[in-house]
């Protein structure tokens, strides 16, 4: 029985258009991972990573020197979600509906509200990457733009210290409440200033500082660890350095988690990779994402953690990579009736939609497998709020 989702396409479209003006500025800056899109949900992928370079003096003689091998790096990537939205309907309860003529609106909504729980769910994956960024900056606790730009001035310069590409691809996606307070500075909706009306006029974040604006409603809201009493970094940790040694005092302890936030003894914030948790008057181990330390450590810098924060998210497209593709059908297909794909133009997400027919019912699957993971955390910073 073919095409027998023809009727219902019209549907569909009406109702992505719907999904596109949700608040997904995430997905459509991330990167796309295609050597992955094969994979079964679980199923192992890596993706690799060239090291840096070391120099070498040039010296003459017969040879050239015996060097120049790379040990690659790798990081892991699964498609760890199949899901699907369900839509069902009874033939009586068709009737019933069609017979106040809201059938087809009502179809809409549902189909509307099935895709946006996918699109939501895979905004909300990315945006949980966060705890990979390499280091932060802003306060705690206060939203960005409350008076100027300074912030992505600055966040930009984490970036660029870190070695990510300059080249139009870095995107900053924040909360509405980051967004308001950008819509309120004269220096976005004064025309002659903005270069363009469309902030004042129609609500558009134009680029700055080289950042492509997002908004974003995964945004996640981060619940601060903590570093109590007297905590000291122990000996002497070079520039680079991804693992710290501290040493707690009496009464003193560590308890953090990845995506926490501190400092030993400077401005700059740093990113916790690894949860650890620390006794008193003992020694261990924080550990940092990459690039490491920004500042050489002497000894004796005191440790300390940043209060709760919402972290908006800076990042090179390539730092963090999504995978997706429709859920996978045995060889030779299933009891569905059809099958077919539809694209939302916004999200980029092409979702799955299988029509199965049942006794006396129809039941309809809106289908999606993907997964997430921030392969370069040197590519990406969090601006706190």
């Amino acid at each position: 029985m073919a095409n027998t989702l023809t009727d219902v396409i019209p549907i569909l479209y009406e109702a992505l258009d719907i999904v596109s003006r949700e608040l997904v500025g995430i997905i459509p800056s991330v990167s796309r991972d295609s050597s992955a899109d094969r994979a079964a949900v679980n199923e192992t992928v890596n993706s690799f990573i060239v090291p840096a370079v070391a120099l070498e003096n040039i010296t003459a003689g017969d040879l050239p020197a015996d060097s120049g091998d790379t040990v690659l790096g790798n990081v892991t990537l699964t498609i760890s979600k199949a899901r699907a939205a369900p839509v069902r309907w009874t033939g009586e309860e068709q009737r019933g509906v069609r017979n106040s003529g809201q059938l087809n609106a009502i179809q809409r909504d549902r189909f509307v509200q099935s895709m946006r729980a996918l699109t939501n769910e895979v905004e909300a994956d990315l945006a949980g990457e966060y705890i990979r960024a390499s280091r932060a900056y802003g306060t705690a606790g206060t939203t960005p733009f409350g008076t100027d730009l300074t912030e992505v001035a600055e966040i930009r310069k984490i970036l660029a210290d870190n070695g990510a590409p300059i080249d139009g691809n870095l995107h900053l996606a924040m909360d509405t409440s980051a967004g308001a307070n950008l819509r309120g500075l004269t220096q976005v909706t004064d025309v002659n200033r903005a270069g363009s009306d469309d902030p004042l006029r129609r609500g558009a974040l134009l680029d700055i500082h080289g950042f492509q604006l997002r908004e974003s409603a995964g945004i996640k809201a981060h619940s601060a660890g903590s570093v109590t009493g007297t905590v000291t970094v122990t000996g002497a940790n070079a520039i680079g350095s991804t693992a710290i040694g501290v040493t707690t005092a009496s009464g003193a302890s560590v308890s953090l988690a990845a995506g926490d936030v501190v400092t030993f003894g400077g401005s700059d914030k740093y990113v916790v990779a690894a949860a650890v948790t620390i006794g008193a008057s003992t020694t261990g181990t924080i550990t940092i994402a990459e690039p490491g330390l920004r500042v050489a450590l002497a000894g004796s810098e005191t440790v300390a953690a940043i209060a709760s924060f919402r972290a908006n998210m800076a990042f090179h497209r390539s730092a963090i990579h999504l995978v997706t593709r429709a859920p996978a059908m045995p060889d030779g297909g299933d009891a569905a009736d059809d099958v077919m794909e539809i694209t939302d133009p916004v999200s980029g997400l092409a979702f799955q939609v299988a029509l199965y027919r049942q006794y006396r019912r129809v039941k309809y699957e809106i289908g999606l497998a993907w997964g997430v993971k921030a392969v370069k955390p040197a590519h990406m910073a969090l601006l706190l709020g």
